[in-house]
């Protein structure tokens, strides 16, 4: 038996299994939350998950499709080895969900895919490079003030058009894959530092008392959505309550199988929104509504946190859902604008948010909203994939930008702040142009009869 090489991930104290390399021979999955095998074998290999998977799409591989997975995951329940042939087939995986709407038998692929990964984090020992942009990525993106520090830097960048200099002459291409994909996603500076209070009162008679989350991406580098969130919200009738200390909410650590620390930060978040004594918990990210709305089968063997995180999940709401929820009341003032609608997968696969935005944008008067063709196919963002996996990812923003740029729209509008990075950088490798925004800001311009030119300008 191989020794331990390193202990759980995360804060000390944290519950959860070590780390183990499985040694050669031994079964896959270890007795810790495996794959289960009866929604295993809920899959009757009909093959309709085929054309809706973006690896599939790709290279018509086979284990590079939900079906093949699934086949993997059964050879090792079965007894089978984890070789790096099978993490690799794993690995590549975006983690959309769009698999689970497809399928006729109901195959829960989201709970297979993200138990197996734990297993593979857990035992497998990946190439010293791996470990170290996987160290990286984990040790910045989920804490905000870290990213707080890379704002100035970035911006004096951007700011110098050296990030211009660098895709003109070439630079950028001669670089290795992921360091290349890290400086082309670099979100635009953000132009004035966004202060929330701990609370914004609703406007008018009071409906609803809402907790939000702030989010790390969102909250460094996109505050706006989260200034606008806050303000439709208080403009709909809702009292917001802004927790302080709330953090990160796990999505990027359970999606990619690192479960203790993904657990760590899910206590974290569901004891600041109990504390606060809201109604209703709303997001504005697709990624970390979805991870947080899991919260009851993340944290189901902790006992002390199994009863209140099903609670808390029960709660958890997209901004659009409990915008669809409460019906309007503030006046939509018009918006003379032609707008692409792209799903972000965490909202339209793994939440089955669809109908909602498109209501909310639709209920603007002038508005004129524009569907995008394959709309179930993932841009490439999928957390940080696009950075664990930059090539694939860049294929599937290049096939997401030709079809956003094909319906002439002047704003692009989703949901999730790593699909508005993947979209812009795109749509500029593409040579194209097109403004972007998120559903919320939209709505803010509307409500507050902002000019049209603020979202395109």
């Amino acid at each position: 038996m191989s020794s331990p090489v390193g202990a759980t991930h995360g804060a000390s104290g944290e519950r959860g299994p070590q780390r183990v390399a499985a040694p050669t021979g031994e079964p896959a999955f270890d007795e810790h939350r495996p794959p289960r095998l009866d929604l295993v074998e809920d899959c009757v290999h009909c093959g309709f998950c085929l054309p809706a998977c973006p690896t599939y799409l790709l290279w018509g591989e086979e284990m590079d499709s939900p079906r093949g997975r699934i086949y993997l995951m059964h050879e090792g329940l079965s007894g089978e080895p984890l070789t790096p042939s099978m993490v690799r087939h794993f690995d590549a995986c975006l983690g959309c969900m769009a698999c689970v709407p497809a399928c006729p038998s109901g195959v829960q692929y989201h709970r297979l895919i993200e138990a197996t990964r734990a297993q593979v984090e857990r035992r497998h020992r990946r190439t010293p490079a791996e470990r170290l942009l996987r160290t990286a990525i984990f040790a910045l993106f989920p804490y905000p003030r870290r990213l707080r520090l890379l704002r100035g830097p970035l911006a004096a960048y951007q700011r110098s058009r050296l990030d211009r200099l660098v895709r003109r002459d070439g630079l950028l291409d001669r670089l290795p894959t992921t360091v290349a994909a890290m400086a082309d996603l670099a979100p635009p500076p953000v132009r004035r530092r966004v202060r929330l209070p701990d609370r914004v009162p609703a406007r008018g008679r009071r409906r609803a008392v809402v907790g939000m989350l702030t989010g790390c991406v969102q909250r460094e580098f996109f505050p706006g959505v989260n200034a606008a969130t806050a303000r439709v919200l208080a403009l709909e009738g809702c009292d917001v309550v802004i927790p302080a200390g709330q953090g990160c909410c796990g999505a990027l650590s359970v999606h990619s199988g690192r479960e203790a620390e993904a657990q760590a930060f899910a206590r974290r978040v569901v004891e600041r929104f109990e504390r606060a004594g809201v109604e209703r918990v709303v997001v504005n990210a697709a990624g970390c509504g979805s991870a947080m709305k899991e919260y009851a089968d993340l944290l189901a063997d902790d006992p002390a946190y199994a009863e209140p995180a099903r609670a808390f999940a029960a709660r958890v709401r997209d901004v659009t859902e409990l915008l669809a929820e409460l019906g309007p009341v503030a006046t939509r003032h018009p918006l003379p604008l032609t707008v692409a609608y792209h799903d972000a997968c965490h909202l339209s696969h793994a939440q089955g948010i669809r109908a909602q935005p498109r209501d909310l944008l639709r209920g603007i008067p002038g508005l004129r909203l524009r569907e995008v063709a394959e709309p179930d196919i993932c841009c490439g963002s999928a957390g940080v994939y696009n950075l664990l996996q930059p090539e694939p990812a860049r294929d599937l923003g290049d096939r997401k930008a030709a079809n956003i740029l094909a319906t002439r729209a002047e704003l692009l509008v989703t949901a999730n702040p790593g699909c508005l990075m993947q979209v812009a950088r795109s749509v500029r490798r593409a040579g194209g142009h097109i403004a972007l925004a998120h559903t919320v800001e939209v709505l803010d311009a509307s409500l507050r009869g902002l000019p049209a030119g603020r979202l395109t300008g």
